[in-house]
């Protein structure tokens, strides 16, 4: 266990949150024996299913039947359990509609490891074998996976919340740029007028520097 938490840390170095995803799928196919495929199932606000950083093609139509027929480990795990194993599926009476898919597609033993759960979404890891009787003993190693995995993805939400923020701090800049020349305000007066606008049309500052920016652009294009 020290190996693979060793391993794991290794593995899931700091990046951007796409780049993420795909470091944590890429290390359970590398770091856990039993894993021959990977991918994250994200449950959005609205109740759309949809599948990240798959680490190969086949994992794609696995997991779309498993959102089809609103079952399976890795629907299991996005949804309700935040932790489920399936080692033997082609006997499992759990999931009688999707076991027979899986199984047909080389799928013999599964595991989904819930991975964050946020306002607006939550994850889960999806893990797959093709040897029946894999994941039995699964707790010990979805917890280090779990913990590990939210570390990254914290780090990943940080950068991508500072960059949103820089682009937003541009976007505002630029258009405070454009009012002063257009109104022949100062920097202090062009940026008031921009929240005034934000305030009456409730809109971030940041949309109504971005209608003034393609506005102007649209104008310099005539």
């Amino acid at each position: 266990m020290l190996e693979i938490s060793r391993r794991l840390s290794a593995a899931l170095t700091p990046a951007d949150l796409d780049a993420t995803l795909a470091n944590i799928t890429a290390a359970a196919v590398e770091v856990l024996p039993e894993v021959k495929y990977a991918s994250i199932t994200v449950l959005h606000g609205d109740g759309r299913l949809e599948t990240f950083a798959p680490t190969d093609a086949l994992i794609l139509d696995i997991d779309a039947a498993q959102y089809e027929l609103q079952e399976g480990p890795c629907y299991e795990a996005a949804v309700d359990t935040a932790h489920l194993a399936a080692p033997y599926l082609a006997d499992d009476t759990r999931f009688p509609r999707y076991s027979p898919v899986a199984v047909s597609s080389g799928i013999q033993a599964q595991a989904g490891i819930r991975l964050f759960d946020a306002p607006r979404s939550q994850g889960a890891l999806n893990l797959y074998a093709e040897t029946p009787g894999s994941f039995q003993d699964f707790d010990a190693i979805s917890e280090l996976f779990s913990h590990q995995s939210a570390v990254a993805l914290a780090y990943a939400r940080h950068v991508e919340n500072l960059d949103q923020a820089i682009e937003s701090r541009q976007l505002i800049g630029q258009a405070v740029g454009v009012v002063m020349e257009r109104f022949h305000l100062d920097d202090a007066r062009a940026f008031a007028f921009l929240t005034r606008l934000s305030s009456h049309q409730n809109v971030k500052v940041r949309v109504i520097a971005e209608r003034i920016l393609a506005e102007t652009s649209e104008a310099d294009g005539r």
